[in-house]
């Protein structure tokens, strides 16, 4: 299998601003999920990230990544879609002969993610699917505890089920994407939106591993997390 990872990292962030080059930990946020590709197994040749902004695409540069791809502008709003700008990334790669068979999108903004965590979702990966997704337990389950209103009546209801379970455990498992890996088939991608992809398979990443950066809590979340690490 020979893997192309795409790093997303543009300069726009609104939840936690310029945090893709933010210090987590003494170190740009993008660090972690450089140092995640290279430790599953990816040469440099088969990183890009994928940044409109020169200040992110230069610390990349400093972490000893070549940046020689850069995202055009219409790429880069907050209305474009990842899947146009993986698309585009793939397409720089073809023009330049770097071979793939799969796509491993790592958002910077899972930085507990490691790299067994990617060697796992590859191991699931198969030419015959769409995807291999990274997921966590999710905290509300549609048979047990997550709820819908009837527009008629303006009561709740379970959202799947006959809403007679009284444990848990007793409902089946419901995920949750985390943000931390997607293993993508280029083909599928090229032809339908990711949330039309029929064939998805789940890689279960326990939660502590699952903190996805979006808001300042998130990041003292993480923070916390990898600093407990860091004592054991």
């Amino acid at each position: 299998m020979t893997p192309l990872y795409i790093i997303p990292a543009r300069g726009g962030s609104k939840g936690i601003p310029r945090k893709n080059i933010k210090l987590l930990g003494g170190r740009p946020l993008i660090a972690y999920s450089i140092d995640a590709a290279r430790a599953a197994g990816a040469p440099d040749s088969s990183i890009i990230l994928s940044t409109d902004d020169a200040e992110i695409a230069d610390t990349a540069r400093s972490l000893g990544l070549e940046v020689e791809y850069m995202r055009p502008a219409h790429l880069a709003t907050d209305t474009a879609g990842s899947r146009e700008m993986m698309l585009d990334a793939m397409d720089w790669a073809d023009s330049r002969g770097i071979a793939y068979d799969c796509v491993v999108l790592l958002q910077p903004t899972s930085p507990l993610r490691t790299a067994d965590d990617i060697k796992a979702a590859l191991e699931l990966y198969s030419p015959d699917v769409d995807m291999v997704v990274s997921v966590k337990e999710a905290s509300a389950n549609p048979y047990y505890n997550c709820f819908e209103t009837d527009p008629a009546t303006g009561y709740l209801h379970i959202s799947k089920g006959d809403g007679l379970l009284v444990r848990r455990q007793d409902a089946p498992a419901a995920w949750e994407y985390n943000g931390a890996v997607y293993v993508i088939n280029p083909a599928s991608l090229r032809a339908m939106p990711m949330g039309a992809f029929g064939k998805r398979i789940p890689s279960v990443m326990p939660a502590a591993r699952s903190v996805d950066l979006d808001t300042p809590t998130d990041w003292l979340v993480a923070e916390a997390l990898m600093s407990q690490s860091a004592k054991l």
